[in-house]
């Protein structure tokens, strides 16, 4: 469950830079002074007594010719690799000599934020714009608060009060406490839906695990471009993402002598559930953490024609937008958290059951960022799985550009980057198709 950042930069960074960067900017956040500690309510944060900033920030160099592919080969290893023991779980992966600048994979364990929070914690770390205050520098270390003696985190306890104080809430506001009654009704409704949910089929997506994984990801496509596409089929972004990403399984399926014939297989995508989704929102540790539901969304990887299998993932995605799948998924999760391994390992089995694959859509910022000085020039993450799931697609938009990020266990996709040209293929049809004014089935 680690999550995969590339940073690349127009400009060569050396380390004596990127660490002083990571001083003033990322440890502003205690939690990355924190690692989890298992107790008897699940885990809790316990401060590092021996944090050491270089333990975490580690040189190294690629084998010629030190492209793109050296790169994803680099990543892939360590999207796998253990953290070190008793340590707080997260790295920064300095290759000074990329290109003609430099790259930074940023390795940060599930348990310190999700997708969204993560984003936050980049934006952290870039230059801020100009006429902005200067960031103060972090003594190291510092105090980090008392957690509660339970083991609870301190969001959990604000959590229980709020459930408290609504208690009395709806006690004195009866017609409140029957809108949430059937909003509880709803949600319970909807866990018994996906818990009646058929195992995803039997594809090699589903092939036992080896534990080895590999990564890859596309050649950035234009946002205005799919934004043209998806306002001339009256389809969001997203749909159009999602659909060239459900082509492209298909097709690749299909080169690997699988029959997908009006095959069907689903996507775990999260959802981000945070009052505000703003990435600037920065509160200390506050911003970190998971706050996300999951939607089982449906890939009709089995039909070939661009235009009916992009009207096909609008309606599902549709259908799950009316719907408390989310919130349901949110729910249960922070229950499990709570309990024991056993109920733990119980649920994930029961998830990773239903799905083929986690895809995760997050939108970056539209103007270019800065390092140090150093432009950024691409952006990229890959999204872990959990339980059986061996594939990870993510898609994140910079600058006015989507790239794709595929990562997948060695067993089930040898060759990810064999998938990342799908990617590209299927959203060229699309677009060939639109321009053309053309429904034909295209081979």
């Amino acid at each position: 469950m680690i999550v995969l950042g590339l940073i690349v930069l127009g400009r060569r960074l050396g380390r004596s830079v990127l660490r002083s960067l990571i001083a003033q900017r990322l440890l502003v956040f205690d939690r990355f002074r924190c690692l989890p500690v298992a107790d008897a309510f699940g885990a809790s944060w316990s401060e590092s007594k021996s944090f050491n900033l270089d333990d975490h920030l580690i040189a190294a160099a690629l084998p010629a010719p030190g492209g793109q592919r050296e790169l994803e080969a680099f990543a892939g290893e360590l999207s796998g690799a253990p953290f070190p023991p008793g340590r707080p779980l997260w790295t920064f992966h300095l290759i000074e000599r990329y290109g003609a600048g430099s790259a930074v994979i940023v390795r940060i364990h599930h348990c310190y934020g999700d997708g969204v929070a993560l984003l936050r914690v980049l934006l952290a770390l870039a230059d801020p714009p100009p006429g902005a205050a200067p960031t103060a520098p972090v003594p190291l270390p510092a105090p980090i608060p008392q957690l509660p003696v339970l083991g609870l985190g301190l969001p959990a306890w604000d959590e229980v009060a709020a459930l408290l104080e609504g208690g009395v809430h709806y006690a004195l506001h009866p017609v409140e406490a029957s809108a949430a009654g059937r909003e509880a009704l709803t949600v319970g409704a909807e866990l018994a839906r996906i818990a009646a949910m058929t195992d995803d089929p039997a594809t090699r997506l589903k092939l036992p695990l080896s534990g080895t994984r590999r990564v890859a990801w596309t050649q950035a496509l234009s946002l205005a471009e799919v934004r043209a596409i998806a306002r001339v089929l009256g389809c969001t972004v997203n749909d159009v993402l999602v659909s060239t990403l459900a082509g492209a399984l298909g097709r690749y399926l299909a080169s690997a002598g699988e029959s997908v014939a009006g095959l069907t297989v689903r996507a775990a995508i999260p959802v981000n559930l945070r009052p505000s989704a703003d990435p600037r929102e920065l509160a200390g540790s506050r911003a970190l953490g998971n706050y996300f539901g999951l939607v089982f969304v449906e890939l009709p990887i089995g039909v070939l024609h661009p235009l009916e299998r992009l009207y096909a993932v609008h309606a599902a995605m549709a259908s799950l937008k009316a719907s408390a799948q989310a919130k349901a998924t949110l729910i249960l999760l922070s229950l499990v958290g709570a309990l024991p391994a056993a109920v733990e390992e119980f649920a994930l089995t029961l998830f990773s059951a239903k799905a083929s694959l986690v895809a995760s859509n997050l939108r970056g910022p539209d103007e270019e960022l800065s390092l140090a000085g150093r432009p950024v020039t691409e952006v990229l993450f890959w999204v872990p799985q959990s339980g059986s799931i061996g594939i990870g697609l993510s898609m994140l938009t910079y600058r006015g550009r989507v790239q794709f990020g595929v990562t997948a266990d060695r067993a089930v996709i040898a060759e990810p980057a064999r998938l990342v040209e799908q990617l590209a293929v299927e959203f060229e049809r699309l677009v060939f198709l639109v321009l053309l004014g053309a429904g034909s089935l295209l081979d």
